[in-house]
């Protein structure tokens, strides 16, 4: 196969991936590869552990971990069912958290974007009358900061005053947030630098940049923090929230230097499984931007695709830069397709659907 070319500049490389896979020559990707035969078969390689990479160098099918010996899944078969049985591997060793159900949720972010406060979002609510919505969801906009989860000038009343208004709606109130990473400008920064992960030099490890800022990760496996998420998940349940989106995840697992000297995913792991444990089995947890493997078992549902957009893909993101991470049509239904393959384990997200006429770029 022609390998694939990685994003340029090299800022553009989603953070997700690590430098040193994504730059090189040949196919790689997280814990599983398969190949294609020329009778329809299939070769799939996963992994049954965490931290693993597998790799393509000319005919050779190769996997790898970070974390030690594993064990592995490989198998030649028809691709649906060996998919299948790799999936029920991985529901034996991570468990599988598929409720019964999923709700129908309305979600703030396409309608408004960060433009939301109290009196607006109360008129929406007003409105929805018996729109079959179950959840009412708040997306990004309401916090004073990324890493200051609380109430900002917008919504004077307050988050549990907003949670009781989507209720009196007779739906279940749902919220975005971004637990594991932080802005610079944040309170929680300022007052606590110590929590964040650091490279071995001491160096603050990037998290990216967003919100017209760099943002830095949480190291998870220090004190401090589990104390503070385990503070943050109850007091959003307290507010009244039962459906939390928890979105930029991979901050936790990150390259870095950390206070306990554990693997990186089984770190971001161990805080998934302390977040939900303090927000309770009863709420629905849909983990966004997350590393897959070690959120199985954990959460209800996993985002699987990017956001969703009103075009079909853009000439400088998917031809100049080579960015497959970016939203469009053609990169929702490519990964969303990609990861049907989950759905024995956990709910499967591939953004929301919406409809517009007015800007809509899409031809049909």
């Amino acid at each position: 196969p022609t390998p694939i070319p990685v994003p340029m500049p090299a800022i553009f490389h989603p953070l997700q991936l690590d430098a040193e896979h994504v730059h090189k020559k040949y196919l790689n990707g997280s814990w599983l590869g398969a190949v294609e035969f020329d009778d329809g078969n299939i070769l799939l390689l996963g992994a049954l552990g965490l931290d693993a990479n597998v790799s393509l160098v000319q005919d050779q099918l190769a996997g790898r971990s970070e974390a030690g010996e594993i064990e592995w899944f490989m198998a030649f078969g028809q691709e649906n069912v060996l998919f299948e049985e790799y999936a029920e591997e991985l529901g034996i060793r991570f468990g599988k958290t598929k409720k019964n159900y999923a709700p129908r949720v309305w979600c703030s972010w396409y309608s408004l974007y960060y433009a939301i406060d109290e009196r607006i979002l109360h008129k929406i609510f007003n409105e929805l009358e018996d729109l079959p919505f179950d959840v009412l969801q708040v997306d990004d906009g309401w916090q004073m900061n990324i890493g200051d989860w609380e109430a900002n000038e917008k919504f004077p009343s307050g988050m549990k005053a907003l949670a009781e208004k989507i209720k009196s709606t007779g739906r279940g109130a749902g919220l975005w947030l971004a637990p594991l990473i932080a802005t610079k400008s944040s309170k929680l920064f300022r007052e606590h630098g110590d929590w964040f992960l650091r490279n071995e030099h001491g160096r603050l490890v990037s998290a990216g940049f967003n919100w017209g800022e760099r943002l830095h990760a949480l190291d998870t496996t220090h004190p401090g923090v589990t104390q503070w998420l385990v503070a943050l998940m109850k007091q959003v349940r307290a507010w009244g929230f039962d459906y939390l989106k928890l979105d930029f995840l991979y901050g936790g697992a990150l390259k870095g230097k950390r206070f306990k000297d554990i693997p990186r995913e089984a770190a971001y792991r161990e805080s998934l499984r302390v977040m939900r444990e303090a927000m309770g089995a009863d709420a629905f947890f849909l983990t966004c931007g997350t590393p897959i493997l070690p959120a199985i078992g954990l959460c209800d549902a996993i985002r699987i695709g990017p956001d969703v957009s009103y075009f079909w893909e853009t000439f400088r993101d998917a031809s100049l830069l080579y960015n497959p991470t970016i939203p469009g049509t053609r990169n929702a239904i490519r990964t969303t397709l990609h990861r049907l393959w989950l759905k024995p384990l956990l709910h499967i997200d591939p953004d929301v659907a919406y409809f517009e006429s007015r800007v809509n770029q899409l031809t049909r």
